[in-house]
């Protein structure tokens, strides 16, 4: 489990070939803040852009860890295949502080970026959920957007999908990689964990056999 609240940007140096077909994943080589794998130990989860995966070797001194990621994995994501910046947190401890929301580090689905412009101080982005993620957007609820967790200011629904507004503020522009957007980016997005729980009990509600 992850609350979304992004503790180093970190880079994907080189991409590895796990094999030649499709069927075959691929091996992210990331490179991390000085000192930000101290802590860390084999097979440990990490959240990357939002997706939990599993460190399997790692290397202090260069400040430098590996996973693997499965092509089914690679094609529900976005921006793991290829080398360029991505979102760092490490799993949460029974003792941490719960400063954004709970995140489980699976991607719903991914979104497109309609819009990115800075507004006074601030940031306004606006992403394109695709159809069937909207009925979890709500005014003032939760979304990870690439990792990070946010407040979502506005809804639009419309058959291309739910665009949700959000605000940044120069702080999470300046400490994630999400002031990398531009508009026709894409993105990994994961649902409010308790909006799981309540479509599945309305869901529900009625039917004799749950």
């Amino acid at each position: 489990m992850f609350t979304g609240i992004i503790t180093g940007v970190g880079r994907i140096a080189a991409v590895h070939a796990l094999g030649s077909s499709l069927q075959h994943g691929k091996r992210l080589d990331i490179e991390a803040p000085a000192g930000w794998l101290d802590d860390t130990g084999l097979g440990d989860s990490i959240a990357i852009n939002g997706a939990c995966m599993t460190v399997t070797s790692f290397d202090t001194a260069s400040h430098r860890f590996t996973v693997d990621i499965s092509a089914e994995s690679l094609d529900k994501t976005s921006g793991l295949g290829e080398p360029g910046p991505v979102n760092l947190e490490k799993a949460l401890r029974a003792n941490d502080r719960l400063g954004g929301h709970i995140v489980s580090g699976h991607v719903d689905g991914i979104g497109t970026v309609t819009h990115f412009e800075q507004v006074g101080e601030s940031w306004q982005l606006r992403v394109l959920a695709p159809p069937g993620m909207g009925k979890y957007l709500a005014y003032k609820g939760s979304i990870t957007i690439n990792g990070v967790s946010l407040t979502v200011n506005t809804v639009s629904d419309s058959p291309a999908g739910t665009e949700a507004s959000i605000n940044l503020i120069p702080h999470t522009v300046q400490n994630t990689a999400l002031g990398q957007l531009r508009a026709g980016s894409t993105v990994n997005l994961e649902i409010d964990t308790v909006a799981r729980y309540v479509e599945r009990m309305l869901s529900s509600v009625g039917d004799s056999t749950q």
